[in-house]
C-alpha cells in the first residue's frame, strides 16, 4: 500500500454502527528525513502487486559510488557531505538515497541509465536548480522526494510513472499551468511549507491529475483554492490564513473523506458551505476563530471525527451534531473535540451527543481566558 493511500474507504452502512470507525490521521506530518526502510517495504509490497521491482539478484560485478553503501539494488549515500550526485551508480538501482548532503544542482545526465529506479530521495540538500531533462531517463520512477531544499519551482518533465511527489519546505511561490501535465498515475502531492498564495496557483495547474491526497499547509492561502482535482479524498490546508468557507468553495470536492483546515483564521462558514462534502469522515477546524458549531453537520451521514477545539464557541445547541432521526446518520461519531472554547459545558444537554459512539469520544472543558 502506498504511503499516500492510507485512506479508509468506508462504505455506507444501513444503520448507525459502532464498528469500523474512521481512524483519524492520514499521511503523517512531513519530516526532515525519509525512512529508507519504509521505502524498501513499499517496494516489496509493489512487487507483490506487480508494479514494483522484479527481483533482488546481485550483479556479478557490483559497483558502488565511493563512500556509499550498496546492497540489493539499494544505494545509500546519505549524510556524506556530497556536493553533487555521484557517478558509478549501479544501473539496476531501485532506491537511491541522497538525503542530507550539500547537492545544489541536478545536472542533465546525473541519472542517465537508471531506467529501473523506483524511489529517489533528495531531501535536505541545497537544491536550487534542476535541469529540465534530468528526470527523463527515470521511466519507472514512482516516488520522488525533494523536500527541504531551495527550489523555487516544481521541476519540469517529471516522469509519467510518478505516483508520489513530496516537495514541501522549499521556496515555491507559483504552480504554473500544466505543471503536472501527463502525470496520470500521480495520487499524492505534498506541497506544504512553501510560500504559495492563491494568486500563485495558476488556472490549470492541477489539470489532468487524479489525486487522492494533496497538502498545501503552512503556506499563505487566504481562501480554499479553486480548480483542484475533483478526485481528492484528502485535502490538508492547515496553517494558512483562510478566513471564510463560502457556499461554493467546496463544490467540486464531493469525494473528500478528510478535510484539514486547522490553524487558520476561520470566522465564518456560510450556510451550505459544507453541503457538497457529504462523504466527509473527518473534519479539522481546530485553532480558528469560529463562534459557533458549523451548520450542516447533522446532515453529514458519514462524519465521524470533528475537531473544533481552540475556537471561540460559547454555546452548543442540542441539534448541533446529531440529526433528529437516526435513519439519517449512517455511522456514529467516534471523536468530537470542543475543549479550549468558552462554552459552559455543564449547560450542554446530554442529548447533544446522542449519536456519539462513547461518552469518552467527546472532549469538553479546559478553557483558559
Amino acid at each position: 500500500m502506498h504511503l499516500c493511500m492510507m485512506i479508509l474507504l468506508l462504505g455506507g452502512l444501513a444503520a448507525p454502527s459502532r464498528a469500523s470507525p474512521f481512524s483519524p490521521g492520514g499521511l503523517p506530518p512531513p519530516g526532515r528525513t525519509v525512512d529508507v526502510g519504509s521505502l524498501m517495504l513499499l517496494m516489496l509490497n509493489d512487487q507483490e502487486d506487480g508494479s514494483g521491482f522484479v527481483d533482488f539478484e546481485m550483479p556479478a560485478f557490483p559497483s558502488c559510488p565511493f563512500g556509499c553503501q550498496c546492497n540489493r539494488k539499494v544505494v545509500q549515500c546519505s549524510d556524506l557531505g556530497l556536493p553533487s550526485v555521484p557517478y558509478d551508480i549501479p544501473a539496476d538501482t531501485r532506491l537511491l538515497d541522497l538525503q542530507g548532503n550539500f547537492i545544489t544542482e541536478i545536472r542533465e545526465n546525473d541519472f542517465k541509465g537508471l531506467n529501473d529506479l523506483y524511489a529517489l530521495v533528495l531531501v535536505n540538500n541545497l537544491l536550487s536548480k534542476v535541469h529540465p531533462r534530468a528526470f527523463l531517463p527515470l521511466v519507472g520512477l514512482q516516488k520522488l522526494y525533494l523536500s527541504h531544499n531551495r527550489l523555487t519551482t516544481v521541476p519540469r518533465n517529471l516522469p509519467s510513472s510518478l505516483v508520489e511527489l513530496r516537495i514541501h519546505d522549499n521556496n515555491i511561490k507559483k504552480i504554473e499551468s500544466r505543471t503536472f501535465a501527463g502525470l496520470h498515475k500521480m495520487n499524492c502531492i505534498e506541497l506544504g511549507g512553501n510560500p504559495i498564495r492563491n494568486s500563485g496557483l495558476e488556472a490549470g495547474a492541477f489539470d489532468g491529475l487524479n489525486l487522492n491526497f494533496l497538502r498545501i499547509s503552512e503556506a499563505k492561502l487566504t481562501a480554499i483554492p479553486k480548480d483542484l482535482p475533483d478526485s481528492l479524498r484528502e485535502l490538508h490546508l492547515d496553517h494558512n490564513q483562510i478566513h471564510t468557507i463560502g457556499q461554493e468553495d467546496l463544490t467540486h470536492y464531493g469525494e473528500l473523506y478528510r478535510l484539514g483546515l486547522g490553524h487558520n483564521r476561520l470566522r465564518r462558514i456560510e450556510y451550505g458551505g459544507l453541503y457538497y462534502v457529504q462523504s466527509l469522515r473527518e473534519l479539522h477546524l481546530h485553532h480558528n476563530l469560529l463562534s459557533s458549531v458549523p451548520a450542516g453537520l447533522p446532515e453529514m451521514k458519514h462524519l465521524q471525527v470533528v475537531y473544533l477545539h481552540s475556537n471561540n464557541i460559547s454555546k452548543v445547541e442540542v441539534d448541533a451534531f446529531c440529526p433528529s432521526s437516526f435513519s439519517v446518520k449512517k455511522t456514529f461519531y467516534n471523536s468530537i473535540s470542543l475543549y479550549d472554547n468558552p462554552v459552559r459545558y455543564w449547560e450542554v444537554q446530554p442529548a447533544t451527543f446522542r449519536c456519539v459512539s462513547d461518552r469518552l469520544a467527546v472532549q469538553l472543558g479546559n478553557y483558559k481566558k
